[in-house]
């Protein structure tokens, strides 16, 4: 049965990394015999062009209608004055979809430490799953905002706590079996809730330690010794923060991708990246980390957890072997590499034994 994905390019380098993930996508769909049937809608700066909003109605029911969804970047300084702003219309996707854990994974893949700026004895091993809940707090709170004074609240209820602290949970299950909890609960209120919410829920995993960090004690951590986490539970702006430092860890920016995740419907799937619109259109954007989100999307959002193992593994030999973009010290082109991850996931059929 075919499983439909819906691409938004969006702006900037988005176009450029999403054709990359889509040939990779078509390549595994290929070798493993699975039918996709891709579309592309117009998002953030893009919608704005297109219709004056940043989430087109025509694109809300595509993305209402699709099995995953795939996201290139949105944003650039074309719009910074726009009534409505590119980045709107991610948060009205999320919301509309219900998208409210947000899973991005930061690992050193062995033989690569030299690529952080951190030294390589401190990052050897890391491999952290962040888990950021996605729809509440500062972000989606009441807000005021005038010449003199502004306001953003921040509000989470026990409910959102637990379903975002149950994906955590799962998670470290599946792998080591440690859950931190990042929150603030000596200052704020919805910290304390968070804290007390997370504690209550552990007794039901008892195969999971827990322990507790307050969110600059957190950061530090990430980068002083990150593979002490396995796996990091987090509330909204927090987890904003410390998933973009953690990127550090790995090298860049533009290795990591991410999932969003709600309790039914289709997933969004997109790298961390800004849209970098400085070398839009020259062929510099590192496309791995759209690569790595469509890895995502094929074992998250489409269940093809073989698909998504040939992918990873394919950029990661690609990565190890192959000359790199600007951005880890290389000089290739963009889509040079994403053609080195292509022939990568070919060479992966020829090593496998004979059905």
């Amino acid at each position: 049965m075919s499983q439909s994905i819906l691409i938004l390019p969006g702006d900037g380098i988005g176009p450029e990394v999403a054709r990359a993930a889509k040939a990779c996508l078509q390549a595994v769909a290929q070798l493993e015999g699975l039918e996709f049937t891709f579309s592309e809608a117009a998002f953030g700066g893009a919608g704005i062009d297109a219709s004056g909003e940043p989430l087109p109605e025509d694109t809300l029911k595509a993305a209402e209608a699709a099995d995953a969804i795939f996201l290139g970047a949105v944003g650039g300084p074309q719009w910074d004055h726009a009534p409505k702003r590119p980045e709107q219309g991610l948060l009205g996707l999320r919301k509309a979809l219900g998208l409210f854990a947000n899973l991005r994974p930061v690992k050193v893949f062995k033989g690569l430490e030299h690529l952080s700026p951190l030294k390589e004895d401190r990052v050897a091993g890391a491999d952290v799953l962040i888990v950021r809940e996605l729809t509440g707090g500062l972000y989606f709170g009441e807000k005021r905002e005038g010449e003199d004074e502004a306001f953003d609240g921040c509000t989470y209820s026990r409910a959102e706590v637990s379903r975002i602290a149950e994906i955590g949970f799962k998670a470290a299950q599946g792998r080591k079996g440690k859950l931190t909890s990042v929150d603030k609960a000596n200052v704020l209120a919805t910290s304390r809730l968070w804290r007390k919410t997370v504690n209550d829920l552990s007794s039901q995993y008892p195969d999971v330690t827990v322990d507790h960090l307050y969110v600059d004690a957190a950061a530090m951590a990430l980068v002083t010794h990150p593979a002490r986490f396995d796996v990091i539970v987090t509330e909204n702006l927090f987890g904003d923060i410390l998933s973009d430092e953690a990127a550090v860890v790995a090298g860049s920016i533009g290795l990591l991708g991410s999932a969003s995740l709600g309790a039914s419907g289709p997933g969004l799937f997109e790298p961390i990246h800004g849209s970098a619109p400085d070398i839009a259109g020259q062929d510099k954007a590192n496309p791995s980390g759209a690569i790595a989100s469509a890895a995502m999307l094929l074992r998250y959002g489409l269940n093809q957890p073989k698909a998504a193992d040939r992918l990873e593994a394919a950029l990661e030999a690609a990565l190890l072997h192959e000359e790199r973009t600007a951005d880890l010290g290389g000089t290739a082109k963009g889509s040079a590499f994403a053609h080195s991850v292509l022939a990568h996931i070919q060479k992966a059929q020829v090593m496998e034994p004979a059905q």
